[in-house]
């Protein structure tokens, strides 16, 4: 075979496994999507205002965190955890895979679970500003303040979060792999 063959089989094997990923990632995305907005739109609907604005932080905390997962694999340093995996130190392996498949783990906690989040937080909103209006008895329309809060929180969430995730990498890559570690030694 000749080089200019080669090159185009490397072309075409990533471009089948870059359809490969977007179809799994569609995929995961649109059912993670059904589910969790089923939930928290139905259990926030039936839930006072208390608890229903307690769940909105919660979920927007959790696109929070997991942006900061997804950036913190991306800055990590992978000779880091080397030198813990040559000592055993828990997580060590686990960590270096989730550094050399850092751009699928940050597509998936910051893009997939971050997106999924940050359209919940709008839905609940919403469901919240309707609460508030009727028990309050209101004449304005509070969805707009209310969202603008929302993205507020989430985008100064976030840029607080890469701060943490750029000076923090390897403590949260590391957390990550322990935890990953733990669940890959049940499954065992």
């Amino acid at each position: 075979m000749n080089q200019t063959q080669e090159k185009e089989n490397q072309k075409n094997s990533k471009e089948h496994i870059d359809i490969k990923w977007f179809s799994e990632v569609f995929i995961l995305t649109f059912i993670l999507s059904i589910v969790f907005s089923f939930i928290s739109t139905n259990g926030v609907s039936q839930l006072n205002l208390i608890p229903a604005i307690a769940i909105l932080i919660i979920v927007i905390g959790i696109g929070i965190f997991f942006d900061i997962i997804g950036v913190a694999v991306t800055v990590a340093n992978e000779e880091e955890f080397h030198a813990k995996a040559t000592k055993k130190v828990k997580g060590s392996k686990d960590s270096i895979k989730l550094i050399r498949n850092a751009p699928r783990v940050a597509n998936i906690c910051a893009d997939v679970i971050g997106d999924i989040c940050g359209v919940l937080s709008g839905a609940i909103s919403a469901l919240i500003a309707m609460k508030i209006t009727q028990q309050f008895g209101l004449n304005f329309n509070l969805q707009f303040l209310l969202s603008a809060l929302v993205a507020a929180l989430t985008v100064g969430g976030k840029a607080l979060g890469k701060g943490i995730a750029n000076n923090s990498s390897t403590k949260i890559v590391h957390a990550v792999g322990i935890i990953l570690n733990q669940f890959s030694n049940k499954n065992k």
